[in-house]
């Protein structure tokens, strides 16, 4: 059953805002945080595991009313333990962990993932696992395969892995998108990025790469629906636009960006928040 109690938050990955640039600039974190909050994001994504960091980030959102996600990236069960520490003393939407192992049995997997849920039961906050490249989560079929022998495990679903890595041909078949189906199952967050079967991170707003756009927002649109489904009626979803800077953007000869990622981000955010109304005009609440 869905409710219009429930609600759609869009964050902003902090490491998004690194420009990268040959120039050499960046911005500080207070600017970016500021930047973000003045764009009307609900909050951001950023490492929790440095404790002074975490710190510095919560009281910028503290100020401005926000949330965030937090990532972390361990190799053993022992390993989320500190990171829980900190997030109990400062508090998030969700902890995102991209399990930085990976074991090529899926028997070697589940005494990590059954650790971490143990210690997540713990906690009066969400901890989900990202489908993530690089990651014990790397592979779309292994992804399944863990599913199948832990069926109520909660991800961050980042679909562009998954499109580049198994080079889904077009138009998706209905196979492929039947695996996808699957994982949005378990999402109880999303990253947003938009990739080809070639790129895992495309740019949104050139006109051919519309055909991408589109099934993506196909994608998130049939997650979001499922999410409302099952999530509890006072519940809110988090959407985190995700346009990493190089080597994840792809760049010109002059080793720049080929076209402006916070405008994109503002593009991607206007894109879940119209999913997610059209969703809710689509169930009627």
């Amino acid at each position: 059953m869905t409710s219009s109690g429930q609600r759609l938050l869009v964050l902003q990955s902090l490491w998004a805002m690194e420009r990268r640039h040959t120039d050499g600039f960046e911005r500080s974190i207070e600017e970016n945080v500021a930047m973000i909050a003045e764009a009307g994001f609900d909050g951001v994504s950023t490492h929790w595991t440095d404790h002074d960091a975490v710190a510095r980030v919560s009281a910028l959102l503290r100020e401005r009313g926000m949330t965030a996600e937090g990532q972390c990236f361990p190799k053993t069960v022992d390993d989320l333990k500190p990171v829980l520490d900190i997030a109990s003393k400062y508090p998030l939407h969700h902890l995102d962990i991209q399990p930085d192992i990976r074991p090529r049995r899926v028997a070697d997997c589940l005494p990590l993932l059954e650790g971490w849920m143990r210690l997540a039961e713990e906690v009066d906050f969400p901890v989900l696992i990202e489908t993530h490249r690089d990651r014990m989560t790397t592979d779309l079929f292994f992804m399944l395969d863990l599913l199948d022998a832990m069926p109520e495990l909660p991800l961050v679903a980042d679909l562009s892995h998954y499109l580049v890595g198994r080079e889904f041909a077009r138009p998706v078949d209905d196979e492929n998108h039947a695996m996808i189906g699957r994982i949005l199952q378990n999402a109880w967050a999303f990253h947003g990025r938009v990739a080809s079967r070639e790129q895992v991170q495309i740019e949104i707003s050139f006109p051919p790469h519309r055909m991408w756009v589109e099934l993506f927002e196909r994608w998130w649109s049939e997650g979001f629906s499922n999410w409302r489904g099952r999530a509890a009626p006072d519940a809110t979803l988090a959407f985190t636009c995700e346009l990493g800077p190089k080597p994840y953007a792809i760049i010109g000869r002059d080793g720049n960006d080929t076209t402006d990622r916070w405008a994109e981000s503002l593009q991607l955010r206007d894109i879940a928040r119209k999913l997610w109304e059209q969703g809710l005009t689509e169930a009627g609440d």
